[in-house]
């Protein structure tokens, strides 16, 4: 009986077309958000370590075991320039899963992020390579190269399934994750949001203490006064 594969790799996939990832270029993960209905945000423990935080690209997903990082370097060979580097660990803890060396390599080969929900390790190469790092913390514990893993698949994050072609926006506030078949419902909801934004910040320059509907939900029959 053959040996299971000890990677399973997706060459190809469908991704996002430049005029979709340039319609987020500039969106803040809070308007991706509530372009989205108010979700898609991985948790806040897998948060920004590095200096860069601002990324728009495309997934290409990773499943590795626990201290493992061998599928992570076999997925520099098929990712593209302007993928993002999503690797699951089951959040692992005790080792990292990534360091300043495959993130330069990850660099060189056009990604431009790396999200996991496992641990880096090297903030100050991280630094240097200039690669926005998103991540659930730091450990100098350093992984095996033994697999199993998928390249091109799918991940899971905490709560949110990330396929490979996803768009993924990430800032100073988080990731958010757009499903491929979601692109163009979001890109046409975003600029409502930002006319609404837009209009809220008015609001806030012209002195206002409080929004109008305040005012008129006290006064109606859903609040009861006990003073």
């Amino acid at each position: 009986m053959a040996e299971p594969a000890k990677l399973t790799i997706r060459r190809s996939f469908q991704r996002p077309s430049p005029d979709d990832l340039a319609a987020f270029h500039d969106a803040p993960t809070g308007w991706v958000v509530d372009a989205r209905g108010r979700h898609g945000a991985l948790p806040h423990w897998i948060r920004p370590l590095t200096t860069a935080v601002r990324a728009v690209g495309t997934a290409i997903t990773v499943r590795s075991r626990p201290r493992d990082n061998l599928a992570p370097y076999i997925a520099l060979k098929y990712a593209r320039p302007g993928d993002i580097l999503v690797i699951q660990t089951h959040a692992y803890e005790e080792a990292s899963v990534v360091g300043d060396i495959l993130v330069g390599m990850a660099k060189n080969a056009g990604i431009i992020a790396v999200v996991t929900d496992g641990m880096v390790r090297d903030i100050e190469g991280l630094n240097g390579v200039g690669l926005p790092i998103f991540a659930k913390g730091l450990s100098p514990n350093s992984p095996h190269k033994d697999g199993p893993g998928e390249i091109g698949t799918s991940a899971m994050l905490g709560n949110v399934s990330i396929a490979s072609g996803d768009l993924i926006v990430t800032d100073q506030d988080g990731v958010v994750v757009v499903p491929l078949s979601e692109i163009a419902a979001a890109r046409a909801a975003l600029a409502g949001v930002a006319a609404k934004e837009a209009a809220m910040e008015a609001v806030v320059r012209g002195g206002a203490k409080r929004p109008d509907w305040v005012d008129a939900m006290v006064s109606g029959s859903d609040v009861a006064f006990v003073d």
